[in-house]
């Protein structure tokens, strides 16, 4: 349990924050292995091995194949110091703690043995990962599903499926990726319109099996225009006989964009919000580590959404934007559009400083229905707990700060408030 509060309301507003049931409404969890096995899965997650490759460790030190996990563990626990200072390091201290009984103030290579063996016992229980979700107060996750997903062996009411659609806009020019899309749904796609019959039968499958929501990861540079069959029919041409890396450009982005638009049309048509996670930008620093090469740029604009917001107005958008300098548009825009979502606080936002910054204009200018608070993003269930705690602390601060101390709100007041951004409208628009 973190330390308490010097103020007061803070403290009681955190602690019923943290009394509440939640769902988590996205991550990367695998249903069919959710929690952890091993101090690797934790210490592997690319938080410690881009910091860790950051603060000096050659990357084929912590990457190379031959590297068994326990000697990872060991030799990312020797590059540990220089992240003392992190946010990211104090999750993992909370998890060792709070989760697995370890009692030393920081993790060593002396001490890590000790942290090897509680994480083998106790990760060993049957019931290991429903430990966690509830010592997380989760009583639900949303899922991030390839669209070839069986959706099988796992408890979809536990583990909520959400169709990610990522490959469908940006990968459809790779003959695997083709392969696989033809294979789920039985249906051939060298045509347009088997390609529409194919996403419209993925829909059907998805929400037949209780997905709630469908999402994509965003470039910079993507501009969602609508685009004539005519059009997309030429394009679709192009990209399936070119088959591979040498398409045409200007196909292949025709065909994404009219997939794209395509996909929020059958949001429409099921009812399903379209999450959006608008901003990154790929290898950037391709000699980076595994998920360490990618950052955000700062030059997108919700303005390249205008056509999209206007033209489905029944379809919620949630979105992620990944720097906090977009942040002041996202706000505006769920100002003015009912259907525009602010959606938690993504990657390169997700420190204490920068929610506290993104959190505090969002409370102070969108409707309190329209927030939704936070999410893991975790691949891993024991990273839910320090992570939402985390937002939990700059919640209850700043409801403390600019709502009971500021505007003269009650502590019960504020804990409503409170509630809803963390609670109420995620089990709502998903």
């Amino acid at each position: 349990m973190p330390p308490p509060f010097s103020d007061s309301a803070a403290n009681t507003i955190f602690q019923a924050l943290d009394s509440l049931q939640i769902v988590d409404p996205h991550t990367h969890i695998q249903p069919l292995q959710p929690a952890s096995r091993h101090l690797n899965d934790l210490l592997g997650y690319h938080y410690y091995t881009e910091l860790a490759h950051s603060a000096g460790i050659p990357k084929m030190e912590i990457e190379a194949d031959f590297i068994s996990a326990d000697d990872r563990v060991r030799r990312l626990v020797r590059g540990l110091s220089p992240l003392g200072n992190t946010i990211q390091l104090q999750w993992l201290q909370e998890i060792a703690q709070d989760l697995f009984g370890f009692e030393e103030a920081t993790l060593t290579l002396e001490n890590c043995d000790s942290l090897l063996e509680l994480v083998s016992t106790k990760t060993a229980a049957p019931n290991w990962a429903d430990q966690v979700l509830d010592r997380c107060g989760v009583t639900a996750v949303m899922l991030t599903n390839d669209f070839d997903d069986t959706l099988e062996g796992f408890d979809t009411q536990r583990y909520l499926p959400c169709l990610r659609t990522d490959e469908l806009v940006f990968h459809l020019h790779r003959s695997t990726v083709r392969s696989r899309l033809e294979h789920c749904t039985q249906l051939a796609i060298s045509s347009l319109n088997g390609l529409q019959l194919a996403i419209d039968k993925l829909f059907q499958f998805f929400v037949a099996r209780g997905a709630r929501a469908c999402a994509i990861s965003l470039p910079t540079d993507f501009q969602p225009i609508p685009i004539s069959s005519t059009t997309a029919k030429l394009a679709w041409e192009k990209v399936v006989k070119a088959d591979g890396d040498g398409v045409d450009p200007a196909a292949l982005r025709t065909i994404g964009q009219f997939i794209f638009w395509m996909l929020a049309d059958r949001c429409d048509q099921h009812k399903l919000p379209f999450d959006l996670m608008i901003g990154v930008y790929r290898k950037v620093y391709p000699q980076g580590v595994y998920q360490g090469q990618d950052l955000y740029d700062s030059r997108v604009s919700l303005y390249d959404y205008r056509a999209l917001f206007n033209a489905f107005p029944d379809v919620y958008f949630p979105i992620s934007v990944l720097a906090s300098v977009t942040n002041q548009e996202l706000v505006s825009y769920a100002w003015i559009f009912p259907n525009v979502i602010p959606f938690g606080h993504w990657w390169y936002s997700n420190t204490p400083s920068m929610i506290r910054r993104d959190l505090g204009h969002r409370l102070e200018a969108v409707p309190s229905t329209k927030l939704i608070g936070y999410y893991s993003d975790a691949y891993k269930l024991e990273f839910i707990l320090p992570k939402f705690r985390m937002f939990k602390r700059v919640l209850a601060q700043t409801l403390a700060e600019d709502f009971v101390a500021a505007r003269n709100w009650s502590e019960e007041r504020a804990i409503q408030l409170g509630t809803q951004v963390l609670k109420s409208n995620s089990e709502h628009y998903f």
